[in-house]
């Protein structure tokens, strides 16, 4: 019995492998290359919060993943946190900044849900524009449409090929 208080829940498992695929999509060079998303903290931070957005978007109200929801959210608050020690917050500002980070994230999240749920692709992009260039710029158009074919791939998803629960990658 005690034992169980050392094993990782199979969500966990399962959000490790998700997270590490959704950081592994984030980095794709053609985001900062081609569409001009900056190569900075903040765009990283922006483009992990859209693709996570996408997935929790569509795994939203579906209580049989919320498990692996859940254990997703905090993966990626846990790697914040990890992230702004590396870049030397201290321990007393972390918080703070963990803080704005949802908040930023979870404000771009609803945003973009919003966005995705009218099919329009020019106001995808004003929330592209707005939250994550911070001016116009060509290539809010291209991540925009990418975002919106992204949005219906996952739609046609199974939830358990998304919680990697039946071994399949996101």
């Amino acid at each position: 019995m005690i034992f169980n208080l050392f094993r990782k829940s199979p969500a966990t498992d399962a959000a490790f492998d998700a997270y590490r695929s959704i950081v592994a999509q984030s980095r794709q060079e053609k985001f900062y290359a081609e569409w001009g998303v900056p190569d900075t903290v903040t765009g990283r931070f922006d483009m992990i919060s859209l693709h996570l957005g996408l997935l929790l978007r569509r795994l939203k109200g579906d209580s049989v993943a919320r498990p692996f929801v859940q254990a997703l959210v905090d993966l990626f608050f846990k790697d914040m946190d990890r992230s702004l020690r590396e870049l030397g917050i201290t321990d007393m500002g972390v918080p703070r900044r963990i803080e704005q980070m949802g908040k930023m994230f979870y404000g771009l999240t609803e945003v973009l849900d919003v966005a995705l749920q009218s099919g329009d692709a020019a106001e995808v992009e004003a929330v592209l524009v707005k939250n994550v260039y911070g001016s116009a710029n060509a290539g809010a158009a291209m991540l925009a449409a990418y975002l919106l074919d992204e949005s219906a791939r996952l739609a046609a998803q199974p939830t358990a090929a998304l919680t990697f629960s039946s071994g399949a990658a996101a």
